[in-house]
């Protein structure tokens, strides 16, 4: 059984080259190709999508911006269509989001890290979320989220 892989927004930036968020491109892509070779399944959470859209938005000239939007249409849209590397996942509903919803507070209140003024997002909470739905579900297999975040990297279920 392969492992699962949610794609984290800061990997994301980098598969899609956005300039200005793709520090890491070269690494990632390594990563990338072993686990394509290893026939993990990979998932592009709601959140990722929508981050990734805003990064993008807000990143340089018009031009660029442009550029960048349209080969991340490209992907999504082959994400939706079956004919990417990777799926979406569903979109949470109301009644998923009412069930975590309440944890957001504290969750944005508190640091990420001791060195860190941040709280961890609602996209991000989203996430986490999505990965706990996961491990549920396929208690037997690898599930991680794959981020250049280290809280993000924690969250690693290996197999049973």
């Amino acid at each position: 059984m392969s492992s699962i892989c949610l794609i984290d927004t800061s990997v994301f930036l980098n598969l899609l080259n956005v300039p200005n968020c793709n520090q890491e491109r070269e690494l990632v892509e390594q990563n990338f190709g072993e686990y394509v070779e290893l026939d993990f399944t990979f998932l592009l959470p709601m959140a990722t999508i929508l981050e990734t859209g805003n990064h993008i938005a807000q990143n340089g000239d018009g031009r660029m911006r442009r550029t960048t939007a349209i080969r991340f249409v490209e992907q999504v849209k082959a994400a939706f269509n079956g004919e990417a590397p990777w799926q979406p996942t569903a979109f949470p509903d109301t009644t998923e989001i009412m069930l975590w919803i309440d944890q957001f507070p504290d969750l944005a209140g508190k640091n990420k890290a001791p060195d860190k003024q941040e709280g961890t997002s609602f996209g991000d909470l989203s996430i986490i979320e999505e990965f706990n739905k996961l491990c549920k579900r396929f208690p037997m297999r690898e599930v991680f989220i794959w981020s250049l975040d280290t809280d993000l990297q924690s969250y690693h279920q290996t197999r049973k």
